[in-house]
């Protein structure tokens, strides 16, 4: 009968069986958790404000007055007719 000594893994090797491990829970609860937070997130780009939306966050700033917001609103709104 043969009998095989000094085979054995050591500390380090059940280091690393402990290390493999949590990393390989951390991978199968975290990651799937991760697919879903990225696939149900919107990928919106932000849209530039219009002409007539910066003219009124002006107008609401106090920057122009109200005939100002409106000859400009005008001249704006006549503009994109033509």
């Amino acid at each position: 009968m043969m009998l095989w000594y000094d085979h054995d893994m050591g500390w380090w090797g059940y280091a690393g069986m402990g290390v493999g491990m949590v990393l390989l829970w951390a991978l199968i609860i975290v990651g799937p958790i991760a697919l879903v937070r990225y696939a149900i997130t919107e990928r919106q780009t932000p849209t530039p404000p219009t002409p007539e939306q910066v003219l009124a966050d002006r107008f609401a700033r106090g920057e122009i007055s109200e005939k100002e917001y409106r000859d400009r609103l005008a001249v704006l709104r006549d503009h994109m007719r033509a």
